[in-house]
């Protein structure tokens, strides 16, 4: 709220009105706040605007002109309150409702001390809290950066990441040091130059968050409202971006260098950052409350199967059938619901193909991290804003068998790529992994079933049972449960058909038996006894396998 007084020089009386926004108008416009005369006044004559270094005013008369203080311009600020704005026939003097001129107070600092004096009251309230000043504070340096870039007309397309993060560096330091007397003591300047310079050329409020080991998954929902997922628990952050314009700035800082964009007419976008978190976006007209960002991050270092048993995810008998499973070229489905950790076991699992195989990974955004030295990693491509150029998962899955891949490893089928991946499977190329959104073995058989007929071939239900019965050997099933843990809760071999039915033989399952004083989850992994076909098979050609872990 601030406070304006005008006088006519023609010796009329004085007129007081304040204005309880942010930014209002004068002239003999109706809707100025205060309605002016007089033929040398526009419609729309001075804006003025609040921020938390004062008040500043605009010339919007076009052609018409202001003076302050005597001088002519076009903007000035911030106001105090000796400062005499002119146009037409009147005088006009602001202040900030609430705050007096305390001209007793000058020492010999003088014009520094006035210039504080309009922002005392914003410092005082913002000494009683933190993130939101910086928030504030963030949005005024950041305007005054955009005036600077266009005086300045800098050619930042033209320098490489790391010049123009330094060029903005110097810019906003200079823009800081000029309101540095005007902060409040709760803003330290260099972590606000910091946060303007994340938000303008990094990931802006995500920078500190994905720097937090802690942290495994990030949830923007609007730019005010940040959750992440730490321990396998949901919670709310008082991190926020400034605005819901520097949310979309970070998105397509995001999905820019990856070929991909993001607008009104292609509102959500799958994406990646440079460690290979995958990362998903939606910005309105469908998300109703701002831009949303959903980051999935990826480790810093590759896990192994070593891990998984430290977490209690799964147990020594079950990695070493895995490990067989895959050194003997079997075709192994992940299946699992959302998060429960499907493309983490799909890495884990890679680990276990011979260095001298050549593989061939498919993805819809690259997030598959090989340690074998003959990898050709391939991702699907989006169609550009004419509508063309858009390469499916199922299109470089029928590529991909002209490559002579000895496996192929696609990230997750969620359509007609799973026909083309079936027949991958059962003519010659063993040893293909896959995932896909299933919530038990059965499930995910009948997942299959249902994704074969979207590939619009009009085939039998009997012909892709016994399809899917020939191609897929395991099962692996992959739950996240209400403590936040994952655990493989099941792994099945397909044994075959049974009249019309697909056989599934249980290896192993994890049967849960309550919870403990925390609300953590406790259970125990059993092998159900069973011995699966194909280690008969390997024990008949001499193999040597371990049978003491199906006891």
């Amino acid at each position: 709220m601030f406070e304006i007084t005008v006088e006519s020089n023609d010796g009329g009386e004085q007129e007081k009105v304040r204005c309880a926004l942010d930014s209002c108008e004068l002239g003999k416009s109706k809707d100025s706040i205060l309605r002016m005369r007089g033929w040398k006044v526009a419609p729309r004559h001075v804006l003025l605007e609040k921020n938390l270094a004062g008040i500043f005013i605009k010339d919007i008369s076009r052609g018409f002109g202001i003076k302050v203080n005597g001088t002519a311009c076009a903007e000035f600020g911030p106001m105090k309150e000796t400062d005499v704005l002119e146009f037409g026939s009147y005088k006009v003097n602001v202040r900030v409702a609430g705050t007096e001129l305390k001209t007793e107070a000058l020492d010999d600092k003088g014009a520094d001390n006035d210039l504080a004096d309009t922002a005392h009251v914003e410092a005082n309230n913002a000494a009683d809290f933190d993130r939101p000043a910086y928030m504030e504070w963030t949005k005024f340096i950041h305007k005054e950066l955009m005036k600077q870039l266009d005086l300045r007309r800098l050619h930042l397309d033209e320098l490489t990441p790391d010049q123009v993060r330094d060029q903005l560096s110097d810019l906003l330091e200079k823009i800081i040091a000029g309101i540095k007397g005007q902060l409040p003591e709760t803003v330290n300047s260099t972590k606000l130059l910091k946060i303007v310079l994340d938000e303008t050329v990094g990931l802006g409020a995500l920078e500190e968050l994905l720097a937090d080991k802690d942290v495994t998954e990030v949830m923007v929902n609007c730019h005010d409202d940040i959750y992440v997922e730490r321990a396998g628990r949901l919670e709310k952050t008082e991190i926020t971006f400034s605005s819901p314009d520097a949310v979309m700035s970070t998105i397509e800082r995001i999905v820019s260098p990856l070929g991909r964009r993001i607008d009104e007419s292609s509102p959500m976008v799958d994406a990646r950052l440079q460690d290979g978190s995958r990362v998903n976006a939606i910005i309105p007209p469908l998300a109703l409350r701002g831009p949303c960002i959903t980051i999935r991050k990826f480790p810093e270092h590759k896990l192994v199967d070593s891990d998984l048993i430290r977490f209690g995810s799964i147990n020594e008998a079950m990695v070493a059938f895995v490990r067989m499973a895959v050194e003997q070229r079997l075709n192994i489905v992940v299946s699992g619901g959302t998060g429960s950790g499907k493309t983490t076991l799909l890495n884990i699992l890679s680990n276990y193909i011979p260095l001298d195989e050549r593989v061939i990974t498919v993805e819809d955004a690259a997030e598959l991290k090989l340690v074998q030295p003959h990898v050709i990693s391939l991702e699907a491509r989006p169609a550009n804003m004419e509508g063309k150029g858009q390469v499916t998962i199922r299109e470089l899955v029928k590529n991909c068998l002209r490559m002579r891949p000895d496996r192929i490893v696609v990230g997750e089928c969620r359509g007609g790529e799973a026909l083309d991946m079936l027949q991958a499977m059962n003519t010659g190329h063993d040893g293909s992994l896959t995932t896909g959104h299933a919530n038990t073995p059965r499930d995910m058989l009948r997942r299959l079933e249902v994704m074969v007929l979207m590939a619009g071939m009009d085939l039998p239900v009997m012909a892709i049972r016994e399809q899917v019965a020939s191609a897929v050997d395991v099962i692996i099933q992959q739950n996240r449960f209400s403590d936040g843990s994952r655990r493989i809760t099941s792994i099945t071999e397909v044994t075959g058909m049974s009249g019309d039915t697909v056989q599934l033989s249980e290896i192993f399952r994890y049967q849960q038996k309550g919870f403990d004083a925390d609300g953590k989850i406790i259970g125990e992994f059993k092998a159900t006894g069973l011995v699966p076909k194909f280690y008969e098979d390997l024990r008949d050609r001499g193999v040597e396998i371990d049978m003491e872990i199906f006891k």
